[in-house]
């Protein structure tokens, strides 16, 4: 009786991911969700030292284990819709830089408390949703033109490296030239140095937990020589999200103002074209576009990560998005939406593993590494940019340059989409500019002029 009801449970689950159909096995779906999850649950520790009341925020951040909880839940609600609703081997997760503009150029730049924070990120989830059921996601994907949108990606990667460096002390401020080499006979710092050189040797030797395995080294080693404290315990019930959950509600009134209005609008500009550059990139490497090079069910899967970026917010964490580290899972053989499935399956255990993370995430030296080298990959979009244009070139490092040395994404967004039409239009390229583009123009001007700090 067993043996057939386990038989007839394989068969369904075989018929409705399409397992077999793509040439895949029950075995390997689930190998390759337990290599997504090695791939990115760095996360875990990460969102929480970026965003917790015990990290980088100190106390204008979210209470530091609902922060925890929050990012598994979400990361765990979001991969479900996109495994069992759009059927993609694709993990969604709170994505890393934007929690960092969450976090830095919203919480501590704008002064925006962090519960209105969160409605502007549930309304952007909404608008994504809307876009992503019709036909208007097509229309703004053309809009924006690729060097924009390269540029983005690798402004938010120096953003981030930045931001990781500062966090390990390898960059420090100066009066007399801003910044300048932090002190290397510093414990933290050293520490720091180790895990960024031990990670990047695991990238570069191509493990697919390489930043997980660079974090767990690391903090060995902190504790060892006692510069990171030993955990409380190994697990915990999961808890906190009573402090969280529904704030993005209560607070919504507060966040229809001009300020957020930009928050808004940054938030969805990043989400969108981060999640169709993974979303087109994983379904490209899984071999799962169609002839024509689009992507099946294109609607669900967009709509599968406007759900998780909406839902997270209402569970207490930044925007939720689909993890480019999904490719890990793909190269070991993932194929459909039950790769996705297995990596929620890891990431509602993992809820129960707080004190272990706590210690990382309240250890910056231990997860600057991590963002140093997401910074890195992210920074690689720079390569795909025509610098030979200068009406490409200009914006596209307008944007990236603007993003650290201003310490926020917004300003260096704002200020690309300003200059794209302006340099185009001296070019002589000026019925190439869509017409959206000087609506961004006139908008992004206007925040300068009277939200900007």
């Amino acid at each position: 009786m067993a043996t057939d009801l386990l038989t007839r449970t394989r068969g369904r689950l075989d018929t409705y991911f399409g397992v077999s159909e793509h040439g895949s096995t029950m075995r390997r779906e689930v190998m390759a969700g337990t290599v997504t999850f090695l791939a990115m649950s760095y996360i875990l520790a990460v969102n929480p030292s970026i965003l917790g009341d015990e990290g980088a925020l100190g106390d204008k951040g979210i209470p530091m284990q609902a922060v925890f909880t929050a990012t598994a839940v979400a990361a765990l609600f979001g991969t479900l819709v996109m495994g069992l609703w759009a059927r993609y081997p694709i993990a969604l997760a709170p994505g890393m830089g934007l929690n960092a503009f969450f976090a830095f150029s919203v919480v501590l730049g704008m002064g925006i408390p962090w519960q209105v924070a969160l409605s502007g990120t549930f309304l952007s989830g909404v608008i994504f949703f809307v876009l992503a059921v019709t036909k208007v996601r097509e229309k703004i994907l053309n809009a924006i033109p690729l060097q924009l949108k390269l540029a983005v990606g690798a402004g938010i990667g120096m953003f981030v490296a930045f931001l990781g460096l500062k966090n390990a002390g390898i960059v420090t401020a100066s009066e007399a030239t801003f910044v300048k080499l932090g002190d290397f006979t510093a414990g933290t710092t050293l520490l720091a140095l180790f895990g960024l050189l031990v990670t990047l040797v695991f990238l570069v030797k191509g493990w697919h937990g390489a930043v997980l395995y660079g974090i767990v080294l690391t903090a060995a080693l902190g504790i060892v020589t006692g510069l990171v404290d030993l955990p409380d315990g190994i697990a915990a019930l999961p808890r906190g999200l009573d402090e969280t959950f529904g704030q993005a509600i209560i607070h919504l009134p507060d966040a229809f103002t001009a300020q957020m209005a930009v928050v808004v609008l940054t938030m969805l500009f990043v989400d969108f074209f981060d999640a169709s550059g993974t979303l087109i990139g994983v379904a490209n490497q899984a071999r799962l576009l169609d002839m024509d090079g689009k992507l099946p069910r294109a609607a669900s899967a967009f709509a599968a990560d406007s759900v998780g970026t909406a839902a997270g917010a209402v569970i207490g964490t930044s925007t939720t998005t689909a993890y480019v580290e999904s490719t890990a899972g793909v190269s070991a053989g993932g194929r459909t939406g039950l790769t996705a499935v297995t990596t929620a399956g890891w990431f509602l255990l993992a809820m129960f593993f707080y004190p272990v993370f706590a210690v990382v995430a309240g250890s910056p030296e231990v997860t600057a590494p991590a963002l140093i080298v997401v910074g890195i990959l992210m920074a690689r979009a720079l390569g795909e940019i025509d610098w030979n244009r200068l009406e490409y070139s200009v914006p596209a490092f307008i944007t990236v340059i603007m993003m650290p040395l201003t310490y926020s994404i917004a300003n260096g967004l704002a200020m690309g989409m300003i200059f794209y039409p302006v340099v185009m239009t001296a070019r002589g390229r000026f019925k190439e500019i869509h017409p959206a583009m000087w609506a961004l123009l006139v908008v992004f001007a206007g925040y300068f002029f009277f939200l900007a700090e």
